[in-house]
C-alpha cells in the first residue's frame, strides 16, 4: 500500500473540511453602528472601523489591535488630509482626553477638537508676553489631551487643536515599553504644547506639523523620544523644548518663528539631547538656547538669522557645538555666548556675522577650527573681535580661519586666554 498517497489524501480531505480563516469584515460608522465607541467595541484585533465623514460628539477609548481610520484616500486638505479634515471627533468643551489609545492600535486621519478649556484670552497674553511668566511647573504635568498614548501604538494623520492641555500626549508607565509612533499630525492652538513626550516613554515622532500651541510644539519631560522632520513654528515657547532629563535624538526638524527659542535645551545634566542637522531660523530669542546645567551635542545645524545669540549656553550647562552653520546679517548679539559659568567645546563651525563678537565667553570653552567670516567689515569698535573673553572666562584657543574681523581676540582684564598649537 502507498502510504504516501494514503497520506497526501487525508490531509486534502481535512483541508477541504475546514473553515478558512477571513479577515474579519470591517466596520462601518454610522453605517454597522452609531457611534464611534460602539463600533470599536464590536471589533476583534486587527479589525479595522471605518468612519465616513461627519461630526461625532463623543470621547472615545480605543481596544488593543483594532483600527480607526476616517474613509477616504490621501488627498491633501488645507492643513492636513482631506479626510481629517472632514471627520471630526468634537468633544464641546467636555474634560478629555479625546482618545485613548491601546496596546497596537492605530487611530488615523481625524480631527481632534474642543476637549478641556481652551482660553483665548490666555493664549493671546502668553503670546504677546512670549511666555515669560508661564511658570515651567506646568509643562510636563499631567492632564486631559486631545489624544493620550500610554502604550505603543500608532497616531497617524490626525488634526489636534484647541485643546485645554497637550494635543497628543505621550506618557511612559512602569516597567513597560511605550514607543509610539506618533507621525503626520498637525497640533495647533493647544494649551500646553502641540506633542508631549512624558515619563520615560521613547516615542518616534516624525514629520508632524506643530504651530501656535501655548507652551512647546514638541516637548520632552524625562523622556528620550526621536524627533525627526517636524515643523515647528509660531509656538509661544520653543519650537522644540528638551527638559527634565530627556536625551532624545533631534535630527532634521525645522523650528522658525518661534516666539523664544528654535530649541530649548535645560534642567540638569541628565539633559543629554544629540541634536544634529536641524535648522532654526528667524527665531524670537535664541537658535538653540542651553540653559540650567544640561548637557546637549549640537552638530551639523544650520541657525540662522535668530534675533540674539545662534547658541546661547547659560546658567552652569556644558554643550558640544560641532561643525554648525551659524549665521545672522545684522544685530549687536554675539552668535555663541557662553556664560554664567557655563563650558563649550566650540569646534568646526562656519560663523557669519556677529555684533559685539563672534563668540563671547564668561565661562569656560575650547575654540578651534572654525571659519569666522564678519558680513560688516566697516562697523566701528567695539565690534573688532572674534572672540571675546570677559573677565573669569577662559579660552584655550586653537588654529581657526578669520575673515573680515579686525582681530582674532580680545581678553579682558581678569581673563584666561590659553593658545594651542
Amino acid at each position: 500500500m502507498n502510504t504516501s498517497l494514503l497520506s497526501h489524501g487525508f490531509w486534502l480531505l481535512w483541508l477541504m473540511a475546514s473553515p478558512l480563516q477571513a479577515e474579519p469584515k470591517p466596520l462601518r460608522v454610522p453605517a454597522d453602528h452609531a457611534t464611534l465607541q460602539s463600533a470599536i467595541d464590536a471589533a476583534v484585533p486587527g479589525q479595522t472601523v471605518w468612519v465616513a465623514a461627519g461630526t461625532y460628539h463623543e470621547s472615545i477609548r480605543m481596544r488593543e489591535g483594532v483600527n480607526l481610520r476616517s474613509e477616504g484616500d490621501d488627498t491633501a486638505g488645507k492643513l492636513g488630509l482631506l479626510r481629517a479634515e472632514s471627520t471630526v471627533i468634537d468633544g464641546g468643551g467636555k474634560p478629555g482626553p479625546g482618545v485613548e489609545m491601546a496596546p497596537q492600535a492605530t487611530l488615523d486621519g481625524f480631527t481632534i477638537t474642543g476637549f478641556g478649556h481652551y482660553d483665548e484670552d490666555v493664549w493671546k497674553h502668553d503670546n504677546e508676553t512670549q511666555g515669560s511668566e508661564q511658570s515651567h511647573e506646568h509643562i510636563g504635568q499631567p492632564g486631559a489631551p486631545g489624544i493620550s498614548a500610554r502604550t505603543t501604538c500608532t497616531v497617524r494623520n490626525n488634526i489636534v487643536h484647541h485643546i485645554g492641555y497637550t494635543g497628543i500626549a505621550i506618557t511612559g508607565a512602569p516597567d513597560q515599553k511605550v514607543a509610539p509612533v506618533i507621525a503626520h499630525n498637525v497640533c495647533y492652538r493647544n494649551m500646553s504644547g502641540g506633542i508631549g513626550s512624558m515619563a520615560g516613554s521613547t516615542a518616534i515622532i516624525e514629520a508632524n506639523h506643530c504651530f501656535e500651541n501655548l507652551h512647546a510644539g514638541i516637548g520632552c519631560d524625562a523622556a528620550s523620544p526621536i524627533i525627526r522632520n517636524n515643523d515647528c513654528h509660531d509656538n509661544i515657547r520653543a519650537g522644540i523644548g528638551i527638559s527634565e532629563g530627556s536625551s532624545p535624538n533631534v535630527a532634521g526638524n525645522r523650528c522658525f518663528h518661534n516666539r523664544r527659542a528654535g530649541i530649548g535645551i535645560r534642567t540638569g545634566a541628565e539633559t543629554r539631547p544629540v541634536v544634529d542637522n536641524n535648522e532654526c531660523r528667524d527665531n524670537a530669542m535664541a537658535g538653540i538656547g542651553v540653559e540650567e546645567g544640561a548637557r546637549p551635542t549640537l552638530r551639523n545645524n544650520r541657525i540662522l538669522n535668530n534675533k540674539l545669540v545662534a547658541i546661547g549656553v547659560v546658567g552652569g550647562s556644558e554643550a558640544v557645538i560641532q561643525g554648525n552653520e551659524l549665521s545672522r546679517e545684522s544685530g549687536m548679539p554675539p552668535m555663541i555666548a557662553v556664560l554664567g559659568g557655563s563650558r563649550a567645546t566650540i569646534t568646526g563651525n562656519t560663523i557669519r556675522g556677529g555684533g559685539i563678537a563672534a563668540i563671547l565667553v564668561k565661562g569656560r570653552a575650547e575654540v578651534s577650527g572654525n571659519h569666522f567670516i564678519r558680513n560688516s567689515p566697516t562697523a566701528k569698535p567695539p565690534v573688532n573681535q572674534a572672540v571675546w573673553v570677559h573677565d573669569g572666562g577662559r579660552v584655550e584657543l586653537g588654529e581657526n580661519t578669520i575673515e573680515g574681523w579686525k582681530k582674532e581676540v580680545t581678553a579682558a582684564q581678569g581673563a584666561e586666554l590659553v593658545r594651542k598649537p
